[in-house]
This record gives C-alpha cells, sequence and structure tokens, in this order.
C-alpha cells in the first residue's frame, strides 16, 4: 500500500525523535589548566562509556570563576582549588551540594634541562639563574603552593626579584619548557610518563610543604537540565576516570 505524504511525514518524525533520545549530549566544560592532559583522556572514554561528549576548554581557575559570574556559557567546573565552586555555589550559579574533590594536586620544580634541578631543589638556594616561573598566585593554586614552598625554605624575598609569573600553569609551563625561565613550578601532571618524569630534571616537592591542593568539580545551574554534565560528574567518580587521573601523579581525595 502506497503512504500518503502525511503518512511519510509522521514516520519521519517518529524516527527523528527516536534518533534525537538516542543520540549523546554535550557539555561545556571549563578545566583547570594543570589538568588538561588527564581530563582529555577521560572525556575520550567518557564519550565511550556514556554516549555523552565533552567540550573542554582549558585556562585560569579564578578567570573562569569570573566569565562564569559573569554569564559565561559553561555548564560544569574542574576548578584547581574548592574555593571558586564554593564561591559560585554561594552566588546561587552552581547546584547545592554538587561540589566534590576529584583530585589533589602535585608540586614539582622543573627545568627543561637535564640535570640542571636537583632532587631536593638546593638550585632555589645556591642560584645562578636569572629567571623562576611560577603561576600567578592571585589566580591559580599552584602559585599560592609555590609561595607558600618558597617561604617555607626561607627564601620568597630573595627569589622574588627573578620571578616570571604565568596567567595559568599552562603558561608557566610554556615559560620554562621554552627557555624564558630557566625552571619553575609546575604541575606533576604537565611533566610526568609512566610515573617519572619525563625529561628535564625535576624535584617532586614533597606534599608537606604546602596546603593540599584540593581540586574542586561542581555542577553549574546552566548545566542542571543537560544529561551529559552529571554523567560527566559521575564518571570522574568511576574506576576508570580515577586510574587516569592517578597516572597523571595526582593523589586521590580519601573517602
Amino acid at each position: 500500500m502506497l503512504l500518503t505524504t502525511f503518512s511519510r511525514a509522521v514516520i519521519l518524525s517518529v524516527l527523528l525523535m527516536v534518533g534525537q533520545t538516542s543520540w549523546g549530549a554535550t557539555v561545556l566544560v571549563a578545566v583547570a589548566a594543570n589538568f588538561s592532559k588527564p581530563m582529555t583522556e577521560i572525556a575520550a572514554e567518557f564519550e565511550k562509556a556514556t554516549g555523552h561528549s565533552a567540550k573542554l576548554s582549558f585556562g585560569s581557575s579564578g578567570k573562569f570563576v569570573s566569565q562564569i559570574e559573569n554569564g559565561g556559557p559553561f555548564e560544569v567546573l574542574l576548578s584547581a582549588d574548592e574555593k571558586g565552586p564554593q564561591r559560585l555555589m554561594d552566588s546561587g550559579l552552581a547546584v547545592s551540594d554538587s561540589q566534590f574533590t576529584y583530585a589533589l594536586g602535585r608540586l614539582v620544580l622543573w627545568s627543561a634541562k637535564p640535570g640542571y634541578v636537583d632532587d631536593q631543589g638546593k638550585i632555589l638556594t645556591t642560584g645562578g639563574f636569572k629567571h623562576l616561573a611560577l603561576a600567578d598566585p592571585k589566580l591559580a593554586p599552584y602559585g599560592v603552593a609555590a609561595v607558600e614552598v618558597m617561604k617555607k625554605m626561607g627564601l620568597f624575598e630573595k627569589l622574588q626579584p627573578v620571578f616570571v609569573q604565568g596567567e595559568n600553569i599552562a603558561q608557566t609551563l610554556q615559560f620554562v619548557s621554552t627557555s624564558n625561565a630557566e625552571l619553575g613550578f609546575v604541575a606533576l601532571s604537565q611533566v610526568i610518563e609512566n610515573g617519572k618524569i619525563a625529561s628535564g630534571s625535576g624535584w617532586i616537592i614533597p606534599g608537606s610543604d604546602y596546603a593540599p591542593i584540593r581540586q574542586g568539580a561542581v555542577l553549574l545551574k546552566k548545566g542542571a537540565a543537560n544529561p551529559a554534565a552529571p554523567a560527566l560528574l559521575d564518571y570522574l567518580k568511576s574506576a576508570p576516570a580515577l586510574a587516569i587521573i592517578e597516572k597523571y601523579g595526582y593523589d586521590l581525595p580519601k573517602k
């Protein structure tokens, strides 16, 4: 029996509706620069596991919070600290009680030159370098941690004249990797591969030398109705995601 034009239109509409329900959604995610490598891997595995996709933007946690407060389109924030997510919850821009710690960051003093940084960071005392890179402490928690380390060593005032500050930890790494600074404080996740520093030389700074870098995730109000947003946050707590996070040198928060 031949289908009428109306019947064909009805069938086409139904097929389109079925297709739309089977397609995954896309979530817009603001990601702290230090978490770029692991999150890129996690997003790929997330899509395989759920059918949803994550569109990632990397940058300074502080700047992301300001953008979100000014109407930025993000639906999930993966910050380098817990203050930013809490601030967004307090201001009503994030879903209440959705915040959790997804990783504990590790700080490393690193140089692109092999053998340049010793495994105890004594070069900070002996000197001989013209530039020391760190992320801006006003914007980046890794910069705050770097300042803590230098103050604990009694070197902050001495070293301050040679500081080169990056807007975020990615720019800080760029300063060092391009030799615009002989060494700098970066995230371990940026330079680790197979459980060790992949190139150059570095001092993995003991966690006792700085306050824990507790990296907070939060669901933003703009993502509350998007099924991909809470699904991504749930996936961050899954065994496959946690294995990737550990692979990049992060500690996992205690349950």
